[in-house]
């Protein structure tokens, strides 16, 4: 009999199971926690019964017959030989009978300022300090690239020449009627630059179809590149020193002027310096005075021993008027009139000493813009800007470039994925139709 049955015949004939107590007499009743887990397993039962009962109902499909190819499994198949596989064997072809093989050259540098201590900083304690410039890196990243090098080193070393030496290599080469503009752009391709701004360090990745011709490509741009550092250099010197060479100059022009002006009034008024004329003029009135006391000393003396009428005595008197007539001339070339100019003595020293004046402020103006010039020239002579490489042009013993197999690594994966999504847009739009 099943468990079912038992709980049914327990739970829905209570008067049979009160006849059989009654006939057992006092026996006890039966468990509720008993009933109830005969309760849950009928359940259990049922519900087992149940998914049974459905899992009969399903029916068994047989198996799926085996795949068979497709005419659209054929089309994806020949567009992957034609516009995978065909293009990936053209290139390898390419790349291992028709690419040149290129030789690569390394060289770097940084722009150096050498500033030297000037004799006070010596005296301080300070010593030569040497950085590097924020400035001209970039100047010269710039001018690397520029149209301006290429040419150059065209001139120089005929690049055009040298970058079309491979034959049956239309890709990796340069055509030999390009223009200075296709030049510059293909410069681009074999000059490649890395630039460290923190540091100021440049260095180049120059490449070439011969290792010497690398070498020297990669020699003739650390040149010129330290030619432009050294014109930059002297730039920086004249414009340094440009304002002091001005005033020197002009200074040098005040002075010449001036001392043009003292020798027009030398050569106009026959004086080479008025005090020493005038000095001249009174050493003379006082020698004039002195005989003119000694002619009146002598007089006196006359007057006492002879008498008036004397020839002695009209020879003194007119020896003390000659005197005095010469004195009263000489007194009046100060204030009147110049012995041979026509010019009063303080006019004539009045202008000497204007033009006096203006050549001893010219000469201290040219001296301060002299000792201004020379401290400008002694400032920029410390400051010298130079080219320090720090990797030599290298010479390559064997050929790194082109990479073959990094070109067909990314043009493979590159051909696949365009493929790919080509054919999905095929099926995506078959599927809306």
């Amino acid at each position: 009999m099943r468990l079912s049955e038992h709980v049914n015949e327990a739970v829905d004939d209570p008067e049979a199971d009160q006849g059989k107590k009654a006939k057992k007499g006092k026996k006890k009743e039966p468990n509720p926690q008993h009933l109830k887990r005969l309760e849950n397993a009928r359940k259990k039962e049922e519900e087992e019964a149940r998914k049974q009962a459905l899992i009969d109902k399903i029916k068994v499909l047989p198996p799926a017959r085996p795949a068979k190819p497709k005419r659209r499994h054929w089309g994806i198949l020949i567009s992957y030989l034609i516009f995978v596989m065909v293009p990936l064997s053209v290139l390898w072809w390419y790349l291992s009978e028709r690419a040149a093989d290129q030789y690569v050259s390394h060289v770097g540098f940084s722009v150096r300022t050498e500033e030297a201590s000037s004799a006070m900083e010596l005296l301080g304690g300070l010593t030569q300090i040497s950085r590097t410039t924020s400035s001209d890196p970039d100047i010269l990243y710039e001018f690397i690239q520029s149209q301006e090098l290429v040419a150059r080193i065209d001139e120089r070393m005929d690049l055009r020449a040298l970058y079309s030496k491979p034959e049956n290599d239309p890709f990796f080469t340069f055509p030999e009627d390009g223009t200075i503009e296709d030049l510059v752009s293909f410069w681009g391709r074999m000059v490649k630059i890395f630039y460290d701004g923190s540091a100021g360090l440049i260095e180049l990745r120059v490449l070439a179809f011969d290792p010497d011709d690398a070498q020297r490509i990669a020699t003739a741009i650390f040149e010129e590149s330290s030619a432009k550092i050294n014109e930059l250099s002297a730039i920086a010197r004249a414009d340094a020193t440009r304002y002091s060479r001005d005033e020197l100059e002009v200074a040098i022009e005040r002075l010449k002027d001036a001392r043009r002006a003292i020798t027009d009034f030398r050569n106009t008024h026959q004086l080479v310096d008025p005090q020493i004329d005038i000095q001249g003029q009174v050493g003379l009135l006082n020698t004039l005075q002195q005989q003119l006391a000694d002619s009146l000393i002598e007089l006196d003396l006359l007057a006492v021993t002879t008498s008036s009428d004397d020839p002695r005595v009209v020879q003194a008197n007119r020896k003390i008027e000659v005197i005095r007539a010469r004195i009263d001339d000489e007194r009046r070339k100060f204030g009147q009139v110049g012995a041979l100019s026509g010019e009063a003595y303080s006019v004539l020293l009045g202008d000497f000493e204007e033009l006096t004046v203006d050549r001893e402020f010219a000469e201290q103006a040219y001296l301060s813009a002299l000792s201004g010039f020379d401290q400008s020239q002694a400032e920029a002579s410390r400051q010298s800007r130079y080219l320090a490489a720090y990797i030599s042009p290298t010479r390559a013993e064997r050929s790194t470039y082109p990479r073959r197999q990094t070109i067909m690594g990314l043009s493979t994966l590159f051909i696949l994925l365009g493929w790919a999504t080509a054919v999905l847009l095929a099926y995506a739009i078959r599927d809306r139709r």
